[in-house]
């Protein structure tokens, strides 16, 4: 880790904004960073960490895949599960989960017609994600409320 030091050079060429420029240095920051800064490109990781966060945004996707996590479910038995979530709000999310490979939906030619939900090999993919997370928001909880 290094600290911004050359600051005009830096971001002379970027053309930021006085404020952004001054919140920005007193971060450190890594040198994979000033690099991207130097060069004026963005790196990979970034990308990457768009594409992943658009995956699985919103307050409730991770919830439905928590649910999905121990065994194939029905609609209701996920909206009963995942508590405040409206049924369009779920149809929606469980549509874009499904469009992202994380979930799969299976109909059954049943009468009345079944749909059973369950999570991917590449939705399983998250569990580490959703560990962490839990780690940090039981962290997180416990200094807020201590």
């Amino acid at each position: 880790m290094i600290y911004l030091k050359s600051k005009v050079s830096i971001f002379a060429s970027w053309n930021i904004a006085l404020p952004v420029w001054i919140a920005l240095s007193k971060y450190i920051v890594s040198e994979k960073f000033l690099f991207m800064l130097n060069n004026g490109g963005c790196p990979k990781t970034a990308l990457s960490i768009k594409d992943a966060l658009e995956a699985i945004e919103g307050r409730w996707k991770l919830l439905i895949l928590f649910s999905l996590s121990e065994e194939n479910k029905r609609f209701k038995q996920i909206s009963r599960e995942v508590t405040g979530i409206t049924d369009k709000t779920l149809s929606k999310e469980l549509k874009n989960l499904e469009t992202n490979l994380l979930i799969k939906r299976t109909a059954f030619d049943t009468f009345p017609p079944t749909v059973e939900y369950s999570i991917t090999e590449h939705g399983r993919s998250l569990e580490k994600v959703m560990d962490e997370l839990h780690l940090w928001g039981l962290s997180h909880r416990k200094k807020i409320f201590d």
